[in-house]
């Protein structure tokens, strides 16, 4: 039985990154990949998770080395792009279109995951020295403090690896999660189908109006993660660096049960009855179709991610996933190999990680449940464009001030900065995530008073609010000393908007004035009023009028 420092189950793109991170960090690490694969990945026709946003671009590009690969083999990513529903749907221009206009500031790109996750194969093989297997099925893990073993077949045959670290890369077959039965519920059951089509499928020209394809100054829309949105569902539309396209529908079966769609007949009549104008589009391309496939209630919970004492850990999919609605798969994975590879590192010096282990476990769990909020009971306002504008735009704007900027300035490996921001119950953590909870009850208490009005023919361009601008033109900017000052004032920035924002709600659902002041941290539909013995009330900012104005539909259109 060979030793190694670490054994890596699963040889999908959660575990190759992994293998590079270490790598990159400590090129005499031994590492033993076991992927039960048993041939090289197809193009275009394997798994889902495409589009990767700025903070796993960082990682990426940065942390692993690839922009070179990226830039040269994958595509660019022109944004996300939403598309929210009209009265005429099968006329692309009478659709709000919410996306840039220009290039933004930080880049990311669409993966075509086959292509990339054979390129990582040979990268870690030839480059890093990594012992990889094909046709490798873990039968079991025996731990112990000293060596743990990995009972294995390959090509059927019986093996067995020592492992000072094991970790899960297993995806959702979650191999540690169930042998250790610390699987997690999550209320969550959104399901999913999605299939891959030989040929590009260029959004951008599917209008008579050169005024609507000349619009944007980059003429480029199929380059974006389209999104396609009405109640209850959302279709994505994403190129690949093969020349294919992917498509997928994701829905709510509380609005449009799974049998509805769980098989491609079942799925162009979706597309037909929903979005007929996808359907004029993809349907004479069916005979193009690569591969069909379902994800039935695909969001799922764990109670633990890290062990420092026993030597593990888990990663992508193997712990929790959420929604692909933001395309964050791929984020989940750069958190999760930056906190997993940061412990394996230091244990492997010979540090003692046990209590870091803890609070690097305990502060992703707290993040991904601040992240459940965003999609839990959202489906129900899809159909509404006025609600998922502000929303839509509210999650981007959490995302870049916070979590990205964290990240990106390896702040969430600092226990000092960890310590500072999360340990105080009042501190910007708690905050963070009592404000980011405020607003997504705002939304769907918001819903009950909108009753999906149609509004119609708007561009939003999410860096005409200054707000915007400035947080996605500084994804990537170094801090240092100044981080925390800088995560703070993001922080009055979001307590501003979530301010504003509920004042235009109040004020159309309940007649209150556009200037009382709020305390985005209690403040409620239901009672809008504010006290007068509120610890926080913030009054109204001249810039971020503007900024809201921008995106405020009620009373400048009529409506259905």
């Amino acid at each position: 039985m060979k030793n190694y420092d670490v054994v890596i189950l699963g040889g999908g793109i959660s575990g190759l990154t992994l293998s590079i991170q270490l790598k990159r960090k400590n090129p005499d690490m031994s590492i033993l990949v076991l992927e039960k694969r048993k041939e090289m990945a197809p193009d275009s026709a394997f798994k889902i998770g495409e589009s990767i946003s700025e903070l796993a671009s960082h990682y990426f590009r940065e942390v692993l080395g690839l922009k070179d690969y990226l830039v040269e083999h994958q595509l660019p990513k022109y944004g996300q792009r939403f598309f929210f529903k009209s009265r005429t749907k099968d006329v692309i221009e009478s659709r709000i279109e919410l996306g840039p206009r220009k290039w933004l500031y930080s880049p990311s790109h669409q993966l075509d995951r086959g292509t990339l996750e054979n390129y990582l194969v040979g990268l870690v093989q030839v480059e890093y020295g990594t012992e990889f297997l094909l046709d490798a099925d873990v039968k079991d893990v025996e731990f112990d403090k000293d060596c743990s073993v990995v009972s294995y077949t390959h090509q059927g045959v019986p093996m067995q690896a020592g492992a000072r670290w094991v970790v899960d890369a297993t995806s959702r077959h979650s191999f540690l999660k169930r042998k250790l039965k610390f699987a997690k519920p999550l209320d969550h059951p959104i399901n999913s189908v999605w299939w891959r089509l030989k040929g590009v499928v260029d959004v951008g020209s599917w209008s008579e109006s050169e005024a609507w394809k000349n619009y944007p100054e980059v003429k480029l829309r199929h380059l974006s993660t389209n999104h396609f949105l009405d109640t209850g569902y959302w279709i994505w539309i994403i190129p690949l660096g093969t020349k294919n396209t992917s498509i997928g529908i994701v829905a709510d079966p509380a609005f449009h049960p799974f049998e509805k769609f769980d098989t491609y007949a079942k799925a162009m009549e979706f597309l037909k009855e929903n979005e007929p104008l996808l359907y004029n589009k993809l349907e004479p391309m069916s005979g193009n179709k690569l591969d069909f496939k379902i994800s039935k209630h695909f969001a799922h919970h764990s109670s633990r991610l890290y062990d420092g004492s026993m030597r593990w850990g888990v990663t992508g999919e193997a712990g929790v996933f959420l929604d692909p609605f933001y395309s964050p798969g791929c984020d989940l994975i750069s958190i999760n190999n930056m906190w997993l590879g940061d412990l394996i590192l230091r244990e492997l010096s010979g540090e003692n990680v046990s209590f870091r282990a803890e609070i690097y476990e305990q502060t992703h769990l707290g993040l991904f449940d601040a992240w459940v909020p965003i999609y839990h009971n959202k489906y129900q306002l899809m159909g509404s464009s006025q609600i998922m504008t502000a929303k839509i735009l509210w999650d981007w704007a959490v995302y870049w001030s916070i979590p990205t900027l964290l990240y990106t300035n390896n702040a969430l490996t600092d226990l000092s900065v960890l310590k500072l921001l999360f340990s105080n119950p009042k501190g910007l953590g708690s905050k963070f995530k009592k404000i980011h909870e405020q607003m997504q009850n705002l939304f769907v208490a918001w819903g009950k008073y909108d009753n999906n009005q149609i509004f119609e023919r708007k561009f939003i361009d999410p860096l005409d609010l200054s707000y915007l601008l400035d947080f996605q033109t500084n994804v990537g900017t170094q801090y240092g000393d100044k981080l925390v000052e800088r995560a703070t004032h993001n922080m009055e920035i979001l307590e501003k908007v979530a301010a504003e924002i509920f004042r235009r709600v109040s004020h159309f659902a309940k007649g209150t004035s556009l200037d009382m002041a709020v305390n985005p941290y209690t403040m409620d539909l239901d009672n809008p009023v504010p006290t007068h013995n509120e610890d926080l009330n913030i009054p109204r900012d001249e810039q971020i009028v503007r900024d809201i104005d921008n995106i405020w539909f009620y009373g400048k259109e009529q409506t259905a």
